[in-house]
């Protein structure tokens, strides 16, 4: 049975795994970009527009209320549990519903595997990628996915996308990570990326980058809270 307290996190070194990632050759794979090689007449670099996935999904920020939870960690759950916490204090508080108020989860750095459906977990073993235990094993299975045993319902990622609050997963991340894991199992590092970002849990958007997403949300009227 899961409990809270069966959870173990540790904090990876993100520079480490990059530098290996890119050791492998994976870092034309990043979504680093180095400046544009066309310019304009006056011999500045030509900018790409912003993604028009992530602009809608800002801008779906509209509710009463604002808040963005940032989590570069797992941390124990608490970022599918804060964000319950904070709905039900506006709601109990200030008449609100769920779904009148706009929270936002931003899952980056090691915190990515929160947004991944049971079947990435078991077959890239993200239990032992990212030191994550279920019990006193390696999870093998996202048990922040569904309704965590507290006395607070509503908590876990598919509880609250379905009360409206939206989870973005950060891009770099997931290259980087899912590079790393391919690049140690042998495979493609474009072929796994792409089973990762196939493999999110319906409603979580991929975001540019994690940092970025925490700008843009409060640029939207979010408050900030840490969650990782």
């Amino acid at each position: 049975m899961f409990s809270l307290e069966q959870v173990h996190t540790h904090r990876r070194g993100f520079l480490g795994t990059l530098a290996a990632a890119a050791a492998a050759g994976l870092a034309s794979l990043t979504p680093f970009r180095a400046a544009a090689a066309s310019t304009t007449r006056d011999g500045e670099p030509l900018r790409s527009a912003a993604d028009p996935a992530f602009e809608a999904w800002l801008n779906r920020i509209t509710g009463k209320h604002k808040m963005v939870f940032d989590a570069p960690e797992v941390n124990s759950g608490m970022p599918v549990i804060w964000p319950r916490v904070w709905l039900n204090g506006n709601n109990d508080n200030y008449g609100t519903t769920d779904t009148q108020n706009s929270g936002v989860v931003i899952l980056r750095h090691a915190a990515i595997p929160l947004a991944m459906v049971d079947a990435l977990w078991a077959k890239y073993k993200l239990g032992e990628v990212f030191t994550l235990k279920d019990g006193d094993l390696p999870a093998t299975r996202n048990v922040f996915a569904k309704t965590l045993p507290l006395p607070l319902p509503g908590t876990g990622v598919e509880q609250l996308l379905a009360q409206g609050v939206m989870f973005g997963v950060c891009n770099v991340a997931l290259t980087i990570y899912s590079g790393a894991v391919a690049q140690k199992m042998g495979l493609d590092a474009a072929t796994v990326k792409a089973d990762w970002v196939a493999g999110l849990i319906p409603g979580c958007q991929v975001v540019p980058s994690g940092v970025l997403a925490v700008s843009r949300t409060q640029e939207k009227g979010c408050g900030y809270c840490f969650a990782g």
